[in-house]
Formats: C-alpha cells, sequence, structure tokens
C-alpha cells in the first residue's frame, strides 16, 4: 500500500471511527424520551439527572442553580459553549445568546425533551452550530405543576402518557405572572433574564383552539409593540428566514392560530403578547421572543420532532444575522426618551392584513349526542388550502409623553422590590425636598368580577392629571427614565398600562375611604359650606337640576358636599406616585 492510500485509509477509518463514537456517546446518553415509545416526558428530576450527567461528561455543558422557586427546588440554568465560557458578561461582543425556557406549563412538555436531545447533541458534536450562538436552557420552569404528575389534566391533548400540571406550587400560572410577580419562580426567572441578557428568548408551548393540518405554530412577539429597529429585524428578517429553514426540512408552520370555538377560515388576528406574559415581559428590554406552539391533536413525537428542528432553526437562523440583531438592540435600548410619546395601548389596525394559504380542515356542525345541540367539529378526511385574512398590524390606542422620572414614596416597598429585581436604577432622596409634579387622580376603572391569577385586576383605567407641589421623605425613591429599563418602568407604574402595578391591584388601598360622615351631623356642617362658598353652593345646584335622581337622594347630596369639602380625605383614589415632568 503506497502513502498516499495508506492515510487515505487512516483518514477514512477516523471519520468512522468518530462517526461510531458520537453514535455510542448519544446512546450512552438517552434521554426518558428516547427510552421510551415516543409517547414520553422526562419528570423534573430525569431533567435534572440527564443535565448533571452531561455537564460532567462535557466541558461544554455548564449546568447552574440559580434562585428558588414555590416548589422549594431551585431553577437551573443549562448552557453549551464549545469555548468553555460560562460567564454571560465577558462572552463578547460577537456573541448571540438564546435563553430557552421550558415546562412554564409543565403538561405543554415538548421543549423539556427536545432540548435535552439538543443540548447533548451540540455537546457530542452530532450536530453544528454557528460559533458566535450560545444557547441556555431553563430545563423545567415550573418545577411545582411539574412534580404533580398525572395522565388526565390536559383532557384534549394527544400525549405524552403522563405529564406535569399547568398551576405551579401555589396554582399560579406562571404566564401571567412576570409582571406582578407573585412568585418566587418569577422573581428567579427575572434575576436569569438580566443575568444572561439574552438576545432572543424562546417558550416552548402547546396550543389548543382549534384543529388544523400544522404542528407548529409560532407566537412571535407582536413587532409594532416591540417597535424599533428589533421590530423590524423580526419581522422583516428573522421570521422570513425561519419559516424557509423549517419549511425546507419538511415542517409548515403557521401563525398561532388565535381561534376558540370558531373556524379559522373566517380569519383570526395576531395574539398581543401584553407583558405579563413572557415574550411581553423581555421584549421591555429590546429582546425579541418567540412562543413555540406545537399542536395538542398531533402525535407527540412528532411534536417532539418538530420542537426540536424549530429550535436547531432559530439557533442556526441567528448565527447568521448576529450582527443585525446585537446593533438593532443596541440602538433600540436607548430609543425611549424624555418628552416622547409611548404607547401603553393597541388595537388591530383592520386596515392592514396579510393573506395566509392556511392549512386546515373542514368545520362541520353536527348534532352532539351528549347535548343534542350543533357543535363545531373538524373533519379531517376534509382538508383544504385556503387564502385565510391575518391581521398582524397594531396600532396604538393610548399613549402618554414620557416624563422625567418618577417619585415613588419609600412606603410603596412592592415597588421597589420589583425595581431592584429588574435592576431599574434609581436615587435615594437624602433630605426631605418641595417640588412640583404631575399628580394622577383615578377617574375611572373596571374590576375583573371573578378572580384572576390571585387578584380582581383592574382595566380600562382612566385618570386624571393635575400640577401640585409635593414634599416629598428622606428615603423616598427618584427613578430615571433615561436608562435601558424605561418601557419596564413605564409599564409598571403608568396606571392605564395594560399590565400596571395599579391595574395588578398594588394600590388598591387608595381606592377606599378610611374616613366619613354621619348624616345627621354632617347635614348641619354642609348648610355652613354652602352659605360660605357661593361658587360650591352653584355647582351644587347644578347638579341637583342635572340629575334627577341626584335630588332626590339626601345622602348622595351630601356625599357630593362632603368630597368637594377640605373633610375629604385627599389619599382616595389619589394615585400615590408622581411623574417628574
Amino acid at each position: 500500500m503506497n502513502a498516499v492510500r495508506l492515510i487515505t485509509f487512516l483518514c477514512l477509518a477516523w471519520l468512522v471511527s468518530c462517526e461510531k463514537s458520537v453514535e455510542m456517546q448519544q446512546k450512552s446518553l438517552p434521554t426518558p424520551y428516547e427510552q421510551g415509545d415516543g409517547n414520553t416526558t422526562a419528570t423534573y428530576q430525569d431533567a435534572l439527572d440527564f443535565y448533571m450527567n452531561l455537564a460532567r461528561e462535557y466541558s461544554e455543558i455548564n449546568i447552574q442553580t440559580l434562585g428558588p422557586t414555590d416548589s422549594g427546588q431551585p431553577l437551573h440554568l443549562v448552557t453549551f459553549n464549545p469555548e468553555g465560557n460560562f460567564n454571560f458578561q465577558r462572552l463578547g461582543e460577537d456573541k448571540v445568546v438564546v435563553l430557552i425556557l421550558n415546562g412554564i406549563h409543565p403538561g405543554e412538555s415538548d421543549g423539556i425533551d427536545a432540548s435535552m436531545m439538543l443540548m447533548r447533541d451540540l455537546a457530542t458534536g452530532s450536530i453544528k452550530i454557528p460559533k458566535n450562538v450560545i444557547p441556555a436552557v431553563i430545563p423545567v420552569y415550573n418545577i411545582g405543576g411539574a412534580l404533580q404528575r398525572n395522565t388526565s389534566s390536559r383532557a384534549n391533548q394527544n400525549g405524552p402518557e403522563s405529564y406535569g400540571f399547568r398551576g405551579n406550587a401555589r396554582n399560579f400560572d406562571l404566564n401571567r405572572d412576570f409582571m406582578k410577580m407573585d412568585t418566587k419562580n418569577a422573581i428567579s426567572f427575572a434575576e436569569i433574564f438580566h443575568l444572561v441578557n439574552p438576545d432572543f428568548f424562546v417558550d416552548t408551548h402547546v396550543s389548543n383552539g382549534a384543529d388544523y393540518s400544522y404542528t407548529l405554530t409560532h407566537l412571535f412577539t407582536q413587532q409594532d409593540k416591540l417597535g424599533g429597529a428589533v421590530g423590524k429585524f423580526q419581522d422583516a428578517i428573522f421570521r422570513p428566514e425561519l419559516e424557509a429553514k423549517l419549511q425546507e426540512s419538511g415542517w409548515d408552520i403557521t401563525p398561532y392560530v388565535n381561534v376558540f370555538n370558531r373556524s379559522p377560515e373566517t380569519g383570526f388576528n395576531q395574539f398581543m403578547d401584553s407583558p405579563r406574559y413572557s415574550t411581553g415581559f423581555t421584549s421591555l428590554w429590546s429582546t425579541p421572543g418567540l412562543m413555540i406552539e406545537t399542536h395538542m391533536l398531533k402525535p407527540y413525537a412528532q411534536r417532539v420532532s418538530a420542537t426540536y428542528d424549530c429550535l436547531l432553526s432559530i439557533l442556526n437562523t441567528m448565527g447568521t444575522h448576529e450582527k443585525a440583531l446585537l446593533e438593532a438592540r443596541r440602538s433600540d435600548n436607548s430609543r425611549f426618551k424624555s418628552g416622547d410619546f409611548y404607547p401603553l395601548a393597541w388595537t388591530v389596525d383592520t386596515t392592514q392584513k396579510r393573506t395566509l394559504n392556511f392549512k386546515g380542515f373542514e368545520a362541520e356542525y353536527p348534532v352532539s349526542e351528549v347535548t343534542g345541540l350543533p357543535g363545531l367539529r373538524y373533519n379531517r378526511n376534509r382538508p383544504y388550502t385556503r387564502e385565510v385574512s391575518y391581521f398582524d398590524s397594531f396600532i396604538p390606542a393610548d399613549s402618554i409623553q414620557i416624563p422625567k422620572g418618577y417619585w415613588v414614596p419609600k412606603a410603596w416597598n412592592e415597588v421597589r422590590d420589583r425595581m431592584d429585581i429588574n435592576k431599574v436604577k434609581y436615587t435615594i432622596l437624602d433630605k426631605d425636598s418641595t417640588v412640583q409634579v404631575t399628580s394622577y387622580q383615578i377617574a375611572n376603572f373596571g374590576t375583573y368580577a371573578t378572580p384572576y391569577e390571585g387578584h380582581y385586576p383592574h382595566y380600562n383605567t382612566q385618570v386624571q392629571a393635575d400640577t401640585i407641589m409635593v414634599t416629598f421623605h428622606q428615603g423616598d425613591l427618584f427613578v430615571s427614565t433615561d436608562q435601558e429599563g424605561v418601557r419596564y418602568i413605564l409599564e409598571t407604574l403608568e396606571p392605564a398600562a395594560t399590565d400596571s402595578f395599579f391595574n395588578w391591584n398594588f394600590f388598591d388601598t387608595v381606592l377606599q375611604r378610611k374616613e366619613g360622615f354621619s348624616s345627621y351631623v354632617f347635614d348641619a356642617v354642609a348648610q355652613k359650606l354652602l352659605e360660605s362658598d357661593s361658587l360650591l353652593n352653584q355647582s351644587f345646584n347644578r347638579e341637583k337640576e342635572a340629575k334627577p335622581d341626584f335630588a332626590a337622594n339626601a345622602y348622595a347630596q351630601l356625599d357630593w358636599i362632603y368630597r368637594h369639602s377640605p373633610h375629604y380625605e385627599r389619599a382616595h383614589l389619589h394615585y400615590p406616585i408622581y411623574r417628574a415632568e
């Protein structure tokens, strides 16, 4: 055998040996899903043990034990980096970090199993991603729910055999808790998020609501709300390329089918992810996000495979556009300035739409043998591809002018705690000071009639603004809007914002009067007030003339005078956070 043939033979033998080695390494670290019949998902302990073993075997994998959860078990973060550098502050400016969150609803376990295989395959080298992309995985976020293993709570879902429960250890839906932060899970996630500072965020889910041909749907951060250079990058560059990559891999994907109890063929709107949701929260720091939503009626093995391929496609796509995304984030982190207008609420722009070539099933309405009434059914024997209207453009429905900052009296410690957790900067007043501020009076609001995630939230909140002088005291906080966390500050402290602290009941004590009057005593006081104040008297008479019911109600009249007198407590309906213009 001559030298050339010998070298060729040795190279081929080395390649075969490497391929066998990778295959053996995979077989030596199988996941519970792979060991099952395609309908099995890992338990929380299975996932933790798997990643611990993987980190011991491969220096490219690191597992960190981080903050607590309501279950008593800590969250973990698993990171892959071939360079072995797991200090997120020192990764270098050319690295793109993708944070993957699994098991926020543990019955939607596809991402748990897909991520385990993905991280192992990266470690063994059986798959490759660009060197500038660093994936970091939270293996199971809702640990308390994962520990509530059962076989029946997902009544409509096709596998796996057993799984976790949607509520966490305190029965909170964690995908409604990112702003109010009632749970230790949410607090720990925020700490992880600010530690990692991801350039892209992925949250793995399983969808419901309608039946259709797709295994995969995507729910991106709403691009108009995300806005700026990042919003354009996500909608014009990243989304189309991801869809194309998945198409090449054999996976059709469509926007999340945002319908319930009706057929999607009539068209549907994009889901608006307010900051209570994971992708709405991450977008406040210019981190675009995507919820992968596999379809609940597809076989479990098919859903896990689709999730795996989607995650891999995300990582590969990120590596192609790393410079564009990083520059967009840098630009947008300083986009909002004092004096600019900031949207607090959004509405669908019905004048703009996209047309989807949607692959669905014909809707039928047979009479139910249970109810005796017609009910929606999908006929899988009658698939169709049909043009469907999709409305994914949103326009501001309400906005405010960004102030220079907000004054937060020290008594409101729940506000300060959440500012600290989210790395919001503020200064602490070192001596009493009287300053001119904009003050809000709560003019109107609605309140949920039934409990929702441990609260009776408010909505459609309206305020009246006034300019007043207020004395702030040593220890009070001044929160400047000149910082990267400006969107978080606005979304929490402006009471009309969808997920503001006001709407989540942080300030409900100001909605209740603490003092009052006794009619039999106050009647004489009211008479003196009217006699001594002609303007008050005129306003009172106009009120009686305009409202017959008011004129016929003695208590209502006395209460009106009381509210317009010095006796009425200033704190009632007075929003205790102040704007510095």
